[in-house]
């Protein structure tokens, strides 16, 4: 919750937010969040505006919060809109599904940011497609569903709402330009080109040049048993065991020690490859326990896990409301009170403004006519054009997925990135598949960013971490929480060390949290926010296929780092962030609060004779054809498709990840790509789906070996054989 009297983060920021798509929406949301005034231009009544999975207005109450409604009548309202674009800020358009709106002159002063299915170029451009096309063709529904399954769509908007994010970083980016430069740009923000980056996890084997097809794994990881979610005999529960040591742990407190000798389980490559008989155990002994006793007894002997939450209005999760991310706000509309998130940007100096009501029907139209007669703020400064982040140093401490994705996308604006690893390396460094020992996930994970080598439980080495942390800018970090402190570096002491320095902390729920010390990985975070029990395997509940909470995480991390430096570069304060994926990953499920079934009478996956089609309905008409249409077809997709074609009905394939990646879609955006690293060895590289046009983000370089940069940044040679 916002404190009252807190600066903002985005003062005399104007949004005319025109897109239709959810993705536009959700973007201009967090822009509200952070100070900024946003008109949330509405279709006329009757205009015939779409009725679809990615139209805001089937979530108006979520999206017209906080903002102000104006609804436009092109037969009256065309001078009053030119009026609102000349003063804006920032537009943000769907063209694909909207029509080009903003004029040509908008990007002069004004950040243009048009959100679409496939971008502005390259195969698909212009189409149309809506989020469950997207999750189809882009390998997500393929990858989520319980082995030997059929795959599942995920009932929420998931890449509209993670384009939004990237939008509004990608906004933020382009403000920082055009505080420096007086000029605007255009922001090409594609659904696929987000949904292509969501999969990186699915990635490595098949750049390395591997055959063979990824499979659906469930809840299951495929390097980790038990690791899977269980019946108790009042609800479900998520477990993961991470490690041996654990294992042993686990048997121990069941009371099952026999487990622990038990050939099939010694190692955890022995469990993964008896996951069944791992699971059977594991399951006997939960099903005697209601939920409350199994968590407890595990959380005791630190064992990752969390009971899978129910949605109920909200999401029925103990620390959501502890965080104040469950509000109860006035809907103008009907008159009642209804449950929208909080914001999940938690920051000392400049927090999230959580929405207070949601607008009646164009109660805002008095207020753009004020805007629209005001004068165009002149811009001061006329700086030549560079990169957002050029001159900005971030030192990351951070592993697996969450923090190393936000640095790399920071990296590529121009931040130089300097990752501090442990003597062994980050966790993630010898992942296979590997090249001379260097993970391709952890390369793709970590492209732009200079490797130092630091053991901070070392005082020396605690030491040159406090002199790095004098020349800094930012610092990102997903230790635990309270770890940084342990070793020195509390908040306290860091704004000692370097008052104007940004410290953000992303953990699993929080640092201001009921579970501040539990261990938490994304699989739990995805059972303890409300995202697994939206979908589901008949009555098993299931997680996404991509790693929805660590991308997501990544991406606020992005936004609340970058609206920081907006606020430090008017203030001169640094300022403290505590993000929770908890947090992130619920505000990702707000389209189901109000109404659970949203979009499950609207989209079917139908088995055919080669494979899946993904089936959605248009408007009631096609709610009706749908409720019609069987579960398997013995057509070939293709068939089936074009016989579906004038029913009020729309399909996609459902592709395999191996046909998303070899797709014309995926090349013709060169959303990845082959660099050599510093010792010539060629690594491939994802893509930005950021697109700036005037400041494109840059793409360069693999993470270099171990320690590569230690005396280059640290100004003292530390010898390879030291670090490892």
């Amino acid at each position: 919750m916002a404190e009252a009297g807190k600066a903002t983060a985005l003062q005399d920021v104007l949004v005319v937010e025109l897109g239709s798509r959810c993705g536009v929406s959700a973007a201009a949301s967090l822009l509200a969040q952070l100070g900024a005034e946003v008109i949330f231009v509405e279709p006329f009544p009757g205009s015939g505006a779409a009725d679809t999975s990615s139209s805001k207005m089937r979530y108006r109450s979520q999206f017209a919060a906080g903002k102000r409604s104006l609804i436009y009548d092109r037969r009256r309202d065309a001078a009053l809109l030119e009026g609102l674009l000349r003063r804006a800020s920032v537009v943000i358009t769907s063209s694909d599904v909207d029509g080009k709106i903003a004029p040509d002159w908008a990007t002069r002063q004004t950040v243009l940011c048009d959100v679409t299915a496939y971008g502005r170029d390259g195969e698909g451009a212009g189409s149309a497609d809506t989020e469950w096309q997207i999750q189809a063709v882009s390998g997500i529904i393929e990858t989520t569903g319980l082995s030997g399954g059929k795959p599942l769509a995920l009932p929420f908007p998931a890449i509209e709402l993670m384009t939004g994010v990237y939008a509004a970083g990608a906004i933020l980016a382009a403000l920082r330009v055009n505080e420096a430069t007086g000029q605007g740009q255009f922001i090409d923000m594609a659904l696929y080109d987000c949904a292509f980056a969501a999969m990186a996890t699915f990635l490595p084997r098949l750049l390395a040049g591997e055959t063979a097809p990824i499979r659906r794994m469930g809840n299951r990881h495929p390097m980790i048993a038990p690791w899977n979610v269980y019946r108790a005999d009042d609800g479900w529960v998520l477990i993961c065991v991470g490690n041996d040591a654990q294992w042993r742990r686990f048997c121990e407190a069941i009371d099952r020690p026999q487990l622990v000798g038990d050939t099939r389980f010694v190692k955890t490559a022995d469990r993964v490859a008896h996951s069944d008989d791992v699971d059977a155990a594991v399951q006997d002994w939960v099903g005697g326990h209601c939920v409350e006793r199994v968590i407890a007894t595990l959380i005791e002997i630190e064992i990752a896990c969390g009971p899978v939450s129910a949605i109920d209005g909200y999401p029925r999760e103990a620390n959501l409301t502890y965080r104040d991310m469950i509000r109860k706000v006035a809907d103008g509309v009907n008159g009642h009170s209804i449950a929208l998130p909080g914001s999940p940007l938690r920051m000392s100096e400049t927090p999230g403004r959580p929405p207070t009501d949601v607008p009646m029907a164009d109660s805002g139209r008095e207020r753009c006519r004020e805007l629209a007669a005001s004068d165009v703020p002149a811009s001061a400064r006329h700086e030549p054009i560079r990169l957002p982040l050029a001159g900005i140093r971030i030192v990351e401490v951070g592993h697996y997925t969450t923090v190393p994705l936000s640095t790399r996308m920071l990296a590529s604006m121009g931040a130089d990135v300097i990752k501090i690893e442990p003597p062994e390396g980050e966790a993630t460094r010898e992942w296979p598949p590997a090249q001379d020992g260097q993970g391709y996930f952890f390369t793709l994970m970590n492209s732009d960013k200079r490797s130092v080598v630091l053991d901070i439980r070392n005082d020396g080495d605690a030491e040159k971490l406090r002199q790095l942390l004098e020349t800094a800018d930012v610092l990102i970090e997903n230790l635990k929480p309270g770890a940084m402190a342990r070793r020195g570096f509390s908040q306290s002491a860091l704004a000692e060390i370097n008052p104007r320095l940004i410290s953000c902390s992303v953990s699993g729920f929080g640092v201001f949290s009921l579970y501040s010390g539990r261990p938490a990985y994304d699989t739990v975070i995805q059972a303890m926010s409300g995202v697994m029990t939206t979908i589901r395997d008949g009555d098993v509940p299931v997680k996404t296929g991509i790693s929805s909470a660590d991308l997501l995480g990544a991406e606020f991390a992005i936004v609340a780092v970058l609206a920081a430096l907006a606020h430090r570069d008017r203030s001169g304060e640094g300022q403290t962030i505590d993000l929770s994926m908890q947090d992130i990953a619920a505000w990702m499920t707000q389209t189901l609060w109000t109404d659970p079934t949203l979009g499950r009478d609207r989209v079917r996956v139908v088995s055919c004779r080669d494979g899946y089609l993904l089936v959605e309905a248009v408007g009631e008409s096609g709610v009706a054809e749908l409720a019609r249409l069987g579960e398997t077809s013995a057509l070939p997709w293709q068939a089936l498709s074009g016989n579906l074609h004038s029913t009020g009905l729309r399909a996609a394939p459902i592709l395999t990840v191996q046909e998303m990646l070899a797709a014309p879609r995926t090349t013709s955006r060169r959303l990845w790509f082959e660099a050599p690293g510093a010792d010539g060895k060629i690594w491939p590289l994802l893509a930005s789906p950021m697109r700036l046009t005037a400041t494109p983000p840059q793409v360069r370089k693999p993470m270099p070996h171990l320690g590569s940069d230690n005396a280059a940044v640290l100004g003292t040679a530390v010898a390879i054989e030291e670090a490892s």
